[in-house]
């Protein structure tokens, strides 16, 4: 009995290399076509035959493979499509001037607790969109529809807001970190 599960699995092995042989050159140039990045089409093509890997053997008619190929790598495309809309990469140097200037200290000091803390004493406008933001992974657009204002609203609210934070929290850091002094009696 033994003999025959490892049949299977070199006949699963061989049947996943045949299957790689046949469509990769295919898989990629579709990637490539929806991507139009390399490197984003061969992750695109790899996360097909990923997915092949683990699904693959529940496809009842074997001779349907190519499409459930093409669908899959098709699915995957239009997945990091949204992913990159709902949380889009933009390079630092392009955004930095959008970022607090925080002291290293600063953060190395910083707590969760102190965070919602600072948080709660912004002011009450500025609140929800850090909150969903930051919190609750929401974008601005999101962000926009849940408070029924305008995008570029959120975006000045989140800006201000992040300002407002910074002074509480540099204020509150230099509380923390000045030493108190008794009366002299």
């Amino acid at each position: 009995m033994a003999h025959n599960d490892n049949d299977s699995h070199r006949t699963a092995g061989q049947e996943f290399e045949l299957l790689v042989s046949r469509y990769y050159s295919t898989l990629y140039q579709f990637a490539l076509s929806l991507a139009r990045n390399e490197d984003e089409a061969c992750d695109l093509t790899q996360q097909t035959f990923y997915a092949w890997a683990r699904k693959g053997h529940q496809l009842r008619n074997r001779a349907k493979a190519k499409t459930w190929l093409f669908t899959t790598l098709y699915h995957e495309f239009l997945e990091k499509k949204r992913r990159q809309t709902r949380f889009p990469h933009y390079e630092l140097s392009a955004v930095d001037q959008e970022l607090p200037n925080v002291s290293p200290a600063t953060v190395n000091q910083l707590d969760s607790n102190t965070v919602l803390q600072s948080m709660a004493q912004l002011e009450e406008i500025f609140q929800a969109p850090l909150a969903l933001f930051y919190l609750e992974d929401h974008s601005y657009k999101e962000i926009a529809d849940i408070l029924g204002v305008p995008l570029g609203t959120v975006k000045s609210r989140i800006s201000r807001g992040i300002a407002q934070l910074e002074q509480i929290l540099t204020r509150g850091n230099l509380a923390a970190n000045t030493p108190k002094t008794e009366p002299h009696g």
